[in-house]
């Protein structure tokens, strides 16, 4: 039997993140903390990240960027630990990085160099790989925990226990929702999950019009759940993909629609209202060929009826036309669900966490952080910041009572 000071299971971007600062005392690497994981490597979400290059955090954080049962949990963590200080720390290990779009930032090379900063920050803590975890037990002071490592049989024992395991999304790689099993067993309660940040799925009728127009992208507001986004709509050939989709699937309920403006920022009425005196004895479905994709237009043109010459349009039916394409309504079937989303929804009750230590509250000694955790960001980097910042208030705690 080995004893540590503190288990974390996961090395994923969460747990390292907490490994980091458990360990360490006065400022220095203390040792005293094990982190586990089942993978041949750590940190394999980040690594698979941004395309490889690791989205790793959003200029514009903010815990409006958030989705929880309970919004304002989020904020302690955020604001002691920002984007600004995750900067600082990839600053001062060299890693060049770039802005793309909407705040997001990713590394110049490769995901591969936050990993190495993250390694090299928890200098000292243990690292075991291609380790089960077979049980955990707890008997009022000390968390055991019996593992397989490489096969063999091992257990450990710890005064403290960090769950940063993740979620249920992307199962391929080995996620179980293992975190959501142990709170549970100590007495901590869970929210409903479901997948986020996930391309929607639709209908037979519907996907016959749509897998036609496969590969078809076209920038979009995209709202579901009182809450809009502009960026690229994808068609495939299983529904509808693209950030816009991917961050409205999270404000998504069954049953519910979604509304599409295929025009966001510019009125369609105006413009053909305008086209219709220079340019009226053109088709009306040419116009909107003009306007929008030229397959997707030509589905609409066909599914609608938008047939005739644009001069033969009265300034009600081109209103109609207007109307339809700014609030054309989608009712998606359901999601491809955790096989392909990017995120869990919910999780780990916040009711019973401590928002400043991400302690459990009726298991003292228990922390759970990042995806486990009922906090969800938009796409875009923000579950990053997520896990950087509630893994720093974990691993900050742990050490200030070590």
């Amino acid at each position: 039997m080995e004893h540590f000071d503190t288990l974390i299971l996961g090395a994923g971007a969460a747990g390292m993140m907490c490994a980091a600062h458990a360990g360490h005392k006065n400022g220095k690497p203390g040792g005293g903390v094990l982190i586990v994981d089942h993978a041949r490597a750590p940190g394999e979400k980040i690594r698979i990240s941004g395309g490889g290059r690791c989205n790793f955090t959003n200029l514009h954080t903010d815990p409006a960027a958030f989705l929880s049962a309970n919004p304002h949990f989020c904020k302690s963590a955020l604001s002691r630990y920002t984007q600004w200080d995750f900067l600082d720390l990839v600053a001062r290990h060299s890693i060049p990085w770039h802005e793309k779009t909407l705040g997001q930032l990713f590394c110049d090379h490769s995901a591969k160099d936050i990993i190495a900063m993250l390694l090299a920050e928890m200098s000292g803590a243990n690292l075991w790989l291609k380790t089960a975890i077979r049980a955990v037990r707890h008997d009022g002071k000390l968390f055991t925990a019996d593992l397989e490592r490489d096969g063999t049989p091992v257990t450990v024992t710890a005064r403290h226990l960090v769950l940063a395991t993740g979620g249920k999304s992307i199962p391929k790689m080995g996620a179980t929702g293992l975190a959501y099993t142990l709170a549970r067993q100590f007495g901590v309660r869970l929210t409903d999950t479901r997948p986020g940040l996930v391309p929607l799925t639709f209908g037979d009728d519907v996907m016959a019009r749509f897998r036609p127009l496969a590969g078809v992208a076209a920038p979009v507001r995209i709202s579901a759940g009182g809450t809009s986004f502009d960026e690229a709509m994808l068609f495939t050939h299983r529904g509808l993909s693209g950030p816009a989709v991917l961050q409205a699937s999270s404000y998504w309920h069954e049953g519910e629609a979604v509304l599409v403006d295929l025009s966001p920022g510019v009125s369609l009425f105006d413009t053909l209202r305008e086209r219709r005196t220079t340019a009226g004895r053109k088709a009306l479905a040419t116009h909107l060929g003009d306007l929008l994709p030229a397959r997707l237009a030509a589905d609409l043109v066909a599914a609608h009826g938008l047939s005739g010459n644009l001069a033969d349009c009265s300034d009600a039916r081109l209103r109609q036309v207007a109307d339809l394409l700014h609030g054309w309504e989608l009712h998606p079937s359901g999601t491809e669900g955790y096989r392909t989303a990017e995120v869990t929804l919910g999780g780990i009750d916040t009711g019973d966490l401590d928002s400043r230590t991400m302690e459990c509250r009726p298991c003292p000694g228990l922390f759970a952080i990042g995806e486990a955790v009922d906090v969800t960001g938009w796409l875009g980097g923000y579950n990053f910041q997520w896990a950087w910042s509630s893994g720093w208030a974990a691993g900050r705690a742990i050490a200030e009572r070590a």
